[in-house]
């Protein structure tokens, strides 16, 4: 009965970061291929390439790794679930730490609408702490 309790809590977290994961890859995905699209909902506009090079870095390059790197963590490719787990628990901090950039923008300036700077908020609260629960 134990292993049985074991494999289907493990099988949660795995669907649990899984999720975040798939979220991760598409954000970083349409990063690379539509940099412009995808920060045009907070009415940023990318005139240079340069500009366009520093949202395929930020959200789509490092979005990429990200879920590829939680990908890894869930279907137990780190060889055990310890490891997995310390590895999500790492990745965790990132949607953490946006999560408090726009906390720290709230402070200095108040968003116009809930979507989209405080729809990230939760999206990125939410999965920071599905992660950190999941670990």
């Amino acid at each position: 009965m134990r292993g049985e309790e074991q494999g289907g809590a493990a099988g949660g977290l795995a669907v649990c970061i899984g999720a975040v994961a798939l979220f991760s890859l598409r954000m970083g995905l349409f990063g690379l291929v539509a940099p412009s699209a995808l920060v045009r909902p907070f009415g940023i506009e990318l005139s240079v390439p340069e500009a366009r090079a520093e949202v395929r870095a930020g959200y789509g390059g490092f979005g990429v790794v990200v879920g590829v790197l939680l990908t890894w963590a869930a279907l137990g490719a780190t060889g055990d679930l310890r490891s997995g787990v310390v590895l999500t628990a790492a990745v965790a901090l990132a949607p953490a730490g946006m999560a408090f950039g726009r906390l720290v923008a709230r402070g200095v300036e108040r968003p116009s609408a809930f979507c989209p700077s405080w729809l990230y908020f939760w999206v990125e609260t939410v999965g920071a702490v599905a992660l950190v629960g999941s670990a």
